[in-house]
């Protein structure tokens, strides 16, 4: 990937988004359903796009939110909803269409009462402790945001009464229900205007904030005096982190505590975009830049379900490395854990992971991509961490509980400094003494033109259509089109050998194919396993 000539430098004023522009054509542009791309399509995470491209507008949120309420009487889930909202502009706009939407189908729904944001695992983090004991009336919830996304753009995602971000089976069907309804011009959306919009309020922020204790060792930071700093990167995080460090006495400072619609304060991606991508070097270049002022420095995106992890001795951390650390240090950390629970990963995070497993003698489960898949395992304690090599992550609680079962940034950040106070190491050093056991893995990922017939194969192969037998001068060991832990579909291919792996999965948006890679002899090897792969990948199309 070319990386743009300011990549890593402030914001300018021609790179920030036209905000009025933007909410005028929220309300003002109507999809053609007719077109694709300008219909309601859930990915990993939601529904997103832009309301200046059609793809994110008042019609698609009335007709997904009337789809939602449909669904959630068809399920039986009759118990409130817990509505939640990010920073980006279009989250408000959307917020006030779904409050109506909701409220006209006798939908009860919980909103904030401080009138703020709310952080996706705050929603999660509601529905479990409000859905905990009951049989019936359970609630759910949606959160309003594109995550780490550039600030044109607006997402919408629901989670069901597991907590989690919702399968696939539930996705589709709204999908499905909410193109009719744009079909049928909005016929059958009911809606009320926001001012007789009945909702009541909940505060996420306290209900949130006041129970970490049962999931981090935060006595163990305060007692320490670790000098930390956090980073909400405008994000709806920004009010939780000063009332953590005022509630639990910890000397943090928030480093950033602006919010601002355009995210003119962010330091450019890696493409020349604004996106608050707390795992990017270039995204977080401000953040890194004050390394030298905290011993543990962290950030979130837009709707904290992601976590950066900045130290003093290394600067931002490989998310994979982190979450190598975490696994190592809350299996040998937390006896109220179940026995037995294994340890999450998605198919394409690093194979250090199943290296700490393995001495931890706890089962690996390892599943496509997508947080989901580790939904049940979190409910029921079989898994007591799961992780993506995108930077999200959740655990369960110190007594094997549930805590949630959606990305938790916040927990992830909180953990790098529980890990430095109660070792004395930060998590950047305990990942060098990880790489002196285990090896040092060089790991990357490119993107590789690819025709939409080609994707569309690559999506569907099976393990049969491999032919090649060596990689990069190994042998192959797996080659594999279904996850090995939970039998689901990957969506693409992976082919593995002693030291080294790739997997290819064609991207949801452009017409390229991502083959991540992996290896434990070295750069140079890792760059013969890239050029072998779509060799592989070739011939598995053919």
């Amino acid at each position: 990937m070319a990386v743009h000539p300011r990549a890593g430098t402030p914001a300018r004023p021609e790179d920030l988004v036209d905000v009025p522009a933007l909410l005028a054509a929220y309300a003002d542009v109507h999809p053609d359903p007719s077109v694709a791309a300008q219909r309601v399509a859930f990915g990993t995470s939601g529904h997103r796009g832009s309301a200046l491209t059609a793809t994110f507008n008042d019609d698609h949120i009335a007709a997904t939110s009337q789809a939602i309420s449909e669904y959630r009487a068809q399920q039986g889930t009759d118990g409130p909803l817990f509505l939640g909202k990010d920073t980006h502009a279009l989250s408000d706009p959307a917020w006030e269409t779904a409050v109506e939407v909701f409220a006209a189908n006798g939908v009860a729904v919980l909103v904030d009462s401080r009138d703020g944001w709310t952080p996706t695992p705050a929603v999660s983090h509601a529905i479990l402790t409000y859905n905990r004991g009951r049989t019936s009336g359970l609630a759910d919830g949606v959160v309003v945001t594109p995550s780490h996304n550039p600030p044109a753009d607006g997402g919408f995602k629901y989670n069901p009464p597991d907590g989690g971000p919702a399968g696939t089976d539930a996705t589709g069907w709204i999908a499905g229900r909410a193109n009719e309804l744009l079909e049928n011009g909005l016929e059958d959306v009911q809606r009320v205007p926001l001012a007789r919009a009945e909702r009541a309020g909940y505060d996420f922020l306290d209900t949130y904030v006041g129970d970490l204790g049962s999931v981090v060792d935060l006595e163990a930071i305060r007692g320490s005096g670790l000098v930390l700093g956090a980073d909400p990167l405008g994000g709806a995080s920004v009010h939780y982190w000063g009332a953590i460090a005022e509630r639990y006495g910890l000397d943090l400072t928030v480093v950033n505590p602006d919010v601002d619609p355009t995210f003119g304060f962010m330091t450019l991606d890696w493409d020349g975009k604004i996106r608050m991508d707390c795992s990017s070097p270039y995204a977080m270049a401000s953040l890194v830049a004050q390394k030298e002022k905290y011993v543990v420095a962290t950030g979130n995106d837009a709707d904290s379900d992601r976590h950066g992890i900045v130290t003093r001795d290394a600067g931002l951390m490989n998310p994979n490395h982190y979450l190598a650390v975490a696994i190592g240090y809350l299996y040998g950390n937390r006896p109220g854990w179940p026995g037995g629970a294994a340890v999450g990963k998605t198919a394409v995070s690093s194979s250090m992971i199943d290296r700490v497993a393995a001495d931890l003698g706890r089962e690996l489960v390892e599943v496509p991509v997508g947080f989901k898949w580790f939904v049940p395992g979190l409910r029921d304690g079989s898994i007591a961490f799961g992780g993506e090599e995108s930077a999200g992550a959740s655990f369960l609680r110190t007594d094997g509980s549930p805590w949630t079962t959606d990305k938790d940034g916040i927990i992830l950040a909180l953990l790098a400094s529980e890990i430095t106070a109660r070792t004395g190491k930060t998590p950047s050093q305990h990942y060098g003494e990880l790489t002196e056991r285990f090896g040092n893995p060089s790991y990357a990922r490119i993107d590789v033109a690819c025709s939409r017939e080609d994707k569309a194969k690559l999506g569907k192969l099976s393990a049969s259509d491999v032919t090649a037998t060596e990689l990069a001068g190994e042998p192959i060991t797996a080659r594999l089109t279904e996850a090995p832990g939970n039998g689901a579909a990957l969506g693409g291919l992976k082919v593995t050998t002693e030291n080294g792996w790739f997997a290819a999965r064609p991207s949801g948006t452009e017409d390229v194919y991502k083959v991540y890679a992996e290896s434990f002899l070295g750069p140079e090897h890792l760059a013969r396993i890239q050029e072998e792969a779509q060799q592989v990948v070739k011939g598995a199309l053919a």
